[in-house]
Order: structure tokens, then sequence, then C-alpha cells
């Protein structure tokens, strides 16, 4: 009787922590699905749709539209952790892992184009290993970018990211092509690929600065910085400089759709996320 009588007694406690690791199971948090999804998912991708895939790899998080052929957005940390001396593997492939009835680019599929295969995470973010580096080769982590923007205006803000963490920050960095139309070194195209992968109007880059790495979303403030850009997927960029196309996180929220930064809490993104960067 004692026994029935303790069981009951601690029945409700059983469902109700049954129910929290129920719920977990539903809804885990971002950063336990991958560090490179600290800030959040920006699309809410899953593995649901084929134009909003989620391909977690240990390298850096893709939200994937197999519609246009490209990641609508792609998602890394960057610390020293990640920082090396391995060279540039340079092998271009397709990404196998993406789902079936979904096109998977070839590393050909650019050739002729007047458009480079862009790295969203850059090869020079992930330098640690081999392995590392590699992954960064694979197409799905392609966009297809103006040569000028490529080499230029874009790989400079590339370099100047990684100077920061050379000064001991931390950086959470989310990027991605919008709209349809760039201009390369043989014109105006919108798709490439015989109309398999869609050329962007503009790329954007998001990175939140965090002056102590390990901190997490602990670490992120009102007063923490965060760059924004919009820059023209087009020739003509190449010698510009990244800071004058800075702009305000709203702003590509409200050009993208996507809902960035989402894990920070609300008060501080209002702050954050309204402010254009002027360091």
């Amino acid at each position: 009787m004692k026994k029935i009588k303790i069981f009951k007694f601690l029945l409700p406690f059983v469902v109700v922590v049954l129910f929290i690791i129920g719920l977990a199971k539903i809804v885990p948090a971002q950063s336990s699905v991958s560090v490179h999804l600290t800030l959040g998912n920006p699309s809410n991708a899953g593995t649901s749709s084929l134009n909003n895939y989620l391909l977690v790899k240990p390298q850096y998080v893709i939200g994937y539209n197999c519609s246009i052929g490209r990641a609508n957005w792609v998602s890394w940390q960057l610390n020293s952790s990640w920082l090396g001396s391995t060279p540039r593997q340079d092998n271009f492939r397709t990404d196998t892992t993406l789902p079936s009835g979904c096109y998977q680019v070839e590393s050909t599929d650019f050739s002729g184009s007047g458009f480079d295969r862009g790295h969203m995470t850059p090869s020079g973010d992930r330098t640690s290993s081999v392995s590392n580096n590699s992954a960064t080769f694979l197409m799905s982590n392609m966009i297809a970018q103006a040569p000028d923007n490529n080499q230029g205006i874009w790989a400079n803000l590339e370099e100047y990211s990684r100077t920061l963490v050379g000064q001991g920050k931390e950086l959470y960095i989310i990027s991605g092509g919008y709209g349809m139309g760039g201009t390369g070194s043989n014109g105006r195209f919108y798709t490439i690929a015989n109309g398999r992968v869609e050329v962007p109007s503009i790329t954007w880059k998001i990175l939140l600065v965090l002056n102590t790495p390990g901190s997490g979303l602990a670490g992120v403030t009102s007063n923490t910085r965060v760059i924004a850009v919009s820059i023209p997927n087009s020739q003509g960029v190449r010698t510009a400089n990244w800071r004058n196309y800075r702009v305000s996180v709203d702003s590509l929220e409200s050009l993208t759709g996507y809902n960035f930064l989402s894990e920070v809490s609300t008060s501080i993104q209002s702050v954050i996320e309204a402010q254009v960067d002027n360091l």
C-alpha cells in the first residue's frame, strides 16, 4: 500500500518530466543541433521541404533551396580553433548528401558562365585541418558570384573577419544571396547550368562579434557589434570598400523574410538589429 501511495504522489512529477523531455525532442535548442546555429535557424529550415532543407555539417550549417540550386543561407562559427596552416584544397565537388529529388550541382556547372564558384563559408575560415578545409569546397556552399564581388570586396570582408579573430574575438556569421539576376564577366544572367542554378542579384552577410570567445548567447549584449552588408552581385565593386555597403539586420530581414538572431533575447535583438555598424 505504501508503494502505491508513493507512486501516486510521484506520478504528476514523472508526467511533467516526461513532457519536458518530449518537448525538448520536438523543439530542440538550436545550439544543441549545431554550434553554427547558436544565433538561430533564420528560415526554420528542416527536412520536410526541398526549398528550405537543413544540411548540418561539422564545419557549417546550410538552409538549402533545391529549386534554385543554392543555399538560402549558410551559418558558421569563427574563432581561433578553426584557423591553422592547412592549405587551400581546391577540391570543388558535388554534395552527395542532398536529398532525393534535389539537383546536385556539379563542380563544372559554373564553367564558362562568367561567375565564380563563390564560397559562403570561406576556405580561409577553415584551415585547422584538411577535412575542415575540404568541406568548404562542396558545391552546396557555393553561389554564382560575380568575380569582382567574390575576389575583391567580398574577400576583403572575409579577411577582416579573420583579423578580428586575431584580435581575440569570436564571430558568428550568416551569409547568402538574394534576388535573381547578377552581372558577371560575360554580362547579366538570371540562371546558369541550363537553368538549374539561380544567380542572385545581391550578396549579403551578417557578422556578430563577441569580445569573449566561448561566451555564446550569454556574451551577446545591446553593445555587441553586429556588421551587416548588402553588396551588388556585379562587376565594378572589386576595389570598393565593404564599409560603404553596411546596412541594418532589420533591413536584411525585410529583404529576405528571414528571422536572424532569433535565439538572442528580443530586448537585445531590437537594439542591435536596428543599428548600422559604424566602426
